[in-house]
């Protein structure tokens, strides 16, 4: 829904702000709104694909291993540390997540400065 959003404001943004006469602020503003879109894509089409084949393998190695059906704390840590293919598992795991996180925050970011931009086109 994010990436729609960005992609419906880029296109009406550039709409309302053609390139050849939008100012240097109003091209920054829809770089940023594209850089936007462009950061939930690669959330989608990547990191997302990524996580969820990820997690598939996860689930079959802790059935394997009788865990992960807990509630509260997991077991899995306990038995990652004599699991190392849990081991590798949960790291890349951690990797994968962490990237999209860091990619979600870039998008946050410039969306950021595109509301700055609006909050300073208002008038009291």
């Amino acid at each position: 829904m994010v990436g729609v959003c960005c992609a419906v404001s880029a296109a009406a943004f550039g709409y309302m702000h053609p390139w050849k006469s939008a100012t240097t602020t109003e091209k920054y503003q829809l770089g940023f709104l594209v850089s936007a879109f462009a950061f939930n894509l690669i959330n989608l089409f990547v990191f997302t694909p990524m996580t969820i084949e990820m997690m598939k393998h996860r689930h079959k190695v802790e059935r394997e291993e009788n865990i992960g059906n807990e509630i509260g704390g997991s077991k899995n840590q306990d038995v990652a540390k004599k699991n190392p293919k849990l081991a590798a598992m949960n790291k890349k795991f951690g990797m994968i997540h962490g990237l999209s996180s860091l990619i979600n925050l870039m998008s946050f970011g410039v969306l950021a400065m595109h509301t700055w931009y609006l909050a300073g086109k208002l008038s009291l």
